[in-house]
C-alpha cells in the first residue's frame, strides 16, 4: 500500500508538469451520451477469463484499469470474471488467477475480451471456449445500451464467434487478421480501432494500448496521462476511430 501511495502521489505531480448489427445501432447513442453525461459513479471493468488465457493479455488491462482508480475521483472497480464456476484459471504459461465473481454484463460499463490459445487448436483457449459454446453466447446476449465490449489480441476470434464483429470496424493479432476478415469483420491496421461500443486492439501487448484509451475515452486524458507517468509507458501506435 506504501509503495502503491507513493506511485500514485509522484505519478499525479509528473502528470501536473505534463500539463458499435445490435452494437452498430447503439453506438452513435453511447458516444453522444458519454460526452453529454458527465460519469456520476466508478467506471465498472469486467475481464473475463477462461482457461488458456494469455497472461498479458488479462493481467495488463487489469493494472492500467486499477492504476487509473488513484487518477480519477470517482474510481474504478475492475474485477475478473468467469462464465464458468467461479474458482482456479490457469492461464497459458500455467499462472493461476482466482476468480471470484461470475459473469454479469448488467452490472458493468465495459466488458474486456482476452485472447490466448490461438494456435492450440486441440489445448485450453479461445478455441476450447468456441466449442464449448458457452462465453460466445453469453458475449453474442450481452450488448445494451451504455456497454461498451471490448477485446485484445485474439480476444475478437471470440467476439467473431458471437457475431459481434461482423460487419464491424475491428483488429486483432497480425495473425488472426485474416480469420477475422474472412468472418466478415472490417479489419483496420491500427493498434486500436473504437467503433463506439465495440474497441478492439491488436496483439498481446496492445492491452495497455486499449487499457489506456478507453481510460482517456471514459475518465478523460488527465487521467489517461497520470497512469502513463505512473507505469512510466506511453500508449503507442494508432488509435482508429469512426466517424
Amino acid at each position: 500500500m506504501e509503495r502503491r501511495e507513493f506511485l500514485r502521489r509522484t505519478s499525479a505531480a509528473g502528470a501536473a508538469t505534463l500539463g458499435a448489427g445490435t452494437l452498430a445501432a447503439t453506438a452513435a447513442g453511447t458516444r453522444a451520451a458519454a460526452a453529454a453525461t458527465p460519469r456520476t459513479g466508478p467506471l465498472r471493468v469486467d475481464i473475463v477469463v477462461f482457461d488458456g488465457v494469455e497472461e498479458l493479455d488479462c493481467v495488463a488491462p487489469y493494472e492500467v484499469f486499477s492504476a487509473a482508480a488513484m487518477h480519477h475521483a470517482n474510481g474504478v472497480e475492475v474485477r475478473y470474471v468467469t462464465t464458468g464456476r467461479p474458482g482456479l484459471i490457469r492461464c497459458g504459461y500455467g499462472t493461476g488467477i482466482q476468480v471470484k465473481h461470475r459473469w454479469a454484463p448488467r452490472e458493468t460499463d465495459l466488458i474486456v475480451v482476452p485472447g490466448g490459445g490461438y494456435t492450440r487448436r486441440d489445448g485450453p483457449g479461445v478455441w476450447a471456449e468456441i466449442d464449448n459454446g458457452t462465453l460466445p453466447r453469453a458475449l453474442a446476449a450481452a450488448p445494451r445500451e451504455g456497454l461498451t465490449i471490448s477485446s485484445l489480441c485474439t480476444g475478437a476470434v471470440l467476439l467473431s464467434a458471437a457475431g459481434l464483429t461482423r460487419g464491424r470496424p475491428c483488429t486483432t493479432h497480425h495473425g488472426a487478421k485474416a480469420y477475422l476478415a474472412e468472418h466478415g469483420g472490417l479489419v483496420k491496421n491500427a493498434r486500436v480501432v473504437d467503433d463506439g461500443d465495440l474497441v478492439t486492439a491488436g496483439g498481446i501487448t496492445s492491452g495497455l494500448e486499449l487499457a489506456l484509451w478507453l481510460v482517456k475515452r471514459e475518465l478523460g486524458a488527465d487521467a489517461a496521462t497520470g497512469v502513463e507517468t505512473m507505469l512510466e509507458y506511453e500508449a503507442r501506435g494508432t488509435v482508429w476511430q469512426a466517424s
